[in-house]
């Protein structure tokens, strides 16, 4: 069983991505903002996305966070670094990118897809003009895949309450979908951006297994994946992994 609490080094592509982060917080917060329609530009705005084809938004949003609360880009890029760079040691800093990017776009596209729908069902329109920003949606696919691999590592939810990794990302999970079911997309958060990142995430790490597995078929097991989904049977206390 995995135990205790473990701060990874900063590495070198969650480094860079704070670094961004921040740089363009300070810009489009003290500068640009105040002359220039950055966040309908370059934030998510999924009528704006599906209308214009500006397509470059389902990546750009990821580097933008609100300018009146402190606390988003703090938290997600704390997030980023507790969680991601450990991901990064253990995957590489090439797959790590991938994966973070895959998360973050595929979250954009899962928001895109439900706010459509909900205008469709309800004719709420506010969805479908209202940007979203941060980085939020790739931050909860590192949740995801940290439970995956640390899923037995103590880990401390709200920074109180210690819990297996696991079930911190469970919890996440289930908040998100509980204030998505009670609010839709009436609140200030993009919950179901959130949870497009962890059904990103998800998906793209099964596919890459499911593909990993018939690519060492094919080679007859000569060639070791990069990746690959491990089950301990042998040890219960043994969480799921990735290597």
């Amino acid at each position: 069983m995995q135990q205790g609490v473990y701060i990874s080094p900063l590495t070198p592509v969650v480094k860079k991505l704070i670094i961004l982060n921040g740089v363009i917080w300070v810009l489009t917060t003290i500068l640009f903002s105040r002359w220039f329609p950055v966040y309908e530009i370059f934030g998510l705005v999924p009528a704006v996305t599906i209308l214009k084809f500006h397509i470059w938004q389902i990546v750009t949003y990821m580097f933008l966070h609100s300018g009146n609360d402190i606390f988003h880009i703090l938290f997600n890029m704390f997030a980023l670094y507790m969680f991601g760079s450990e991901l990064e040691r253990r995957w590489g800093s090439k797959f790590f990118l991938i994966y973070y990017f895959v998360c973050g776009v595929g979250a954009a596209v899962i928001y895109i897809i439900g706010a459509l729908g909900y205008w469709l069902y309800s004719g709420e329109f506010l969805a479908l003009a209202r940007p979203v920003v941060g980085a939020s949606g790739a931050v909860f696919g590192l949740f995801l895949a940290y439970g995956i691999i640390f899923g037995d590592r103590i880990v401390y939810f709200m920074m109180m309450f210690p819990m297996k990794a696991k079930w911190m990302v469970a919890i996440f999970g289930g908040i998100e979908l509980v204030t998505l079911l009670g609010s839709g997309f009436a609140g200030s958060v993009a919950n179901l951006a959130h949870l497009g990142g962890l059904i990103s995430g998800f998906l793209f790490l099964i596919f890459y297994n499911r593909w990993n597995r018939r690519k060492l078929k094919k080679g007859n097991g000569r060639k070791k994946g990069n990746l690959r989904l491990v089950v301990d049977n042998d040890k219960n206390s043994s969480p799921r992994y990735w290597n």
